[in-house]
């Protein structure tokens, strides 16, 4: 497989690291998560301008049609910067839209940076499966009524729309009777609790009550959209594997450079063998995790489902490993200071330990690698 960007995707993402390095730096990072609001217009404005929005978006809808492949070299750069930005939360819902083939309208506000999403899924009792929902959304002469609560939605409260996962009818962990709607957080009956996540981002706990919803809040058909919500997922991890992959190269990158001006004993301490054997060690977990994430972004609109989740659950298991421990020797070698919010080790290493418990942690994708079809075949 060619790991190398095009000449195009290589010139998109050094205009983000561009604008970044000069407008994002950790400094003004630090101002906006203890800013009132926790995120920034004026960077959300930026990226809008980059055409950083516009990138997933089909062109029908003002967008690029970018591909998962297009989209890793702008989350690795997401990830360097530790942008704590709605953009992972507005592509993800993005996603929903675009491959459901419905609120056209929606995208086209996406695309210009008009609007956020956020995604809620997440249920105290679910964990990571997706498809263990008690939120009920039942038909009325109206249109439809929500009911339900979720958890852990991130940016749930500075988006402008919502996409929310609700049963219809069946068990509470069947696939079939799953539905996806479009929610305006403004509407009578939806309580948003916000507060800030250890990485430095947002989050809020949302509650619906009687939420009174019309017949184009579905996304898709009614009752049937599990296929949908799995196969996005995935996508929503193979974003934040690219994330990880940029976060670990920064932190890498920091390490480095601490080794080469820390001085022991009247020398560098990057010149003493044993930590040369750790740095290489954490240049070869990188690669492994960059490797598979490659892999992953290359089949994330695969056909065959069982491939799809193959490569996905492969990619988020060796970048949550790899993240631990390039994170772990990163702040062993930066000695005290590591664990301090002073430096960016310590963000870097945070926002690792998020992405590795957000769509599912190493053991849930452990389990669901050894759990496909093929793994039990070559068994």
């Amino acid at each position: 497989m060619d790991f190398e960007y095009s000449q195009e995707q290589q010139q998109f993402t050094d205009s983000i690291r561009r604008w970044a390095e000069s407008n994002y730096d950790f400094e003004s990072r630090k101002q906006i998560i203890y800013s009132d609001t926790g995120v920034s217009n004026k960077a959300w404005n930026a990226m809008a301008e980059l055409g950083m929005t516009a990138l997933p978006v089909p062109e029908e809808q003002g967008g690029f049609a970018g591909s998962a492949v297009d989209m890793m070299g702008v989350m690795q750069e997401i990830g360097r910067s530790l942008c704590v930005e709605p953009y992972f939360a507005t592509m993800f819902g993005a996603e929903f839209l675009a491959a459901s083939h419905s609120h056209a309208d929606v995208l086209e506000q996406v695309a210009s940076g008009e609007i956020k999403l956020a995604c809620a899924l997440n249920e105290k009792q679910s964990r990571y499966e997706l498809n263990n929902i008690t939120t009920s959304v039942t038909a009325n002469a109206s249109g439809f009524v929500l009911n339900g609560n979720k958890t852990t939605v991130l940016h749930g409260a500075q988006a402008q729309l919502l996409i929310v996962s609700a049963r219809s009818n069946a068990a509470s962990r069947a696939a079939d009777g799953i539905s996806l709607l479009l929610v305006d957080p403004s509407l009578a009956g939806v309580t948003i609790k916000n507060y800030r996540t250890l990485d430095g981002l947002q989050a809020s706990d949302i509650e619906f009550k009687n939420v009174q919803l019309s017949t184009g809040s579905i996304i898709g058909e009614m009752g049937t959209a599990w296929e949908l919500l799995d196969a996005v997922s995935d996508y929503g991890v193979t974003l934040l594997c690219a994330e990880a992959v940029g976060c670990m190269e920064a932190l890498i990158a920091a390490t480095l450079e601490y080794l080469k001006t820390r001085q022991q004993f009247g020398t560098p301490i990057g010149k003493f063998q044993v930590l040369q054997h750790r740095m290489a060690d954490m240049l070869i977990e990188l690669e492994q995790a960059k490797s598979l994430t490659t892999l992953a972004a290359s089949k994330a609109h695969a056909s065959d489902a069982q491939e799809r989740r193959k490569a996905v659950s492969a990619a988020k298991v060796k970048v949550g490993q790899a993240g631990k421990f390039i994170g772990q020797q990163a702040v062993q070698l930066h000695g005290g200071m590591g664990v301090t919010n002073e430096l960016a080790a310590a963000h870097y290493f945070k926002r690792l330990t998020t992405i590795d418990l957000t769509l599912g942690d190493v053991d849930h994708h452990l389990a669901r690698f050894i759990a496909l079809p093929d793994f039990a075949k070559a068994a």
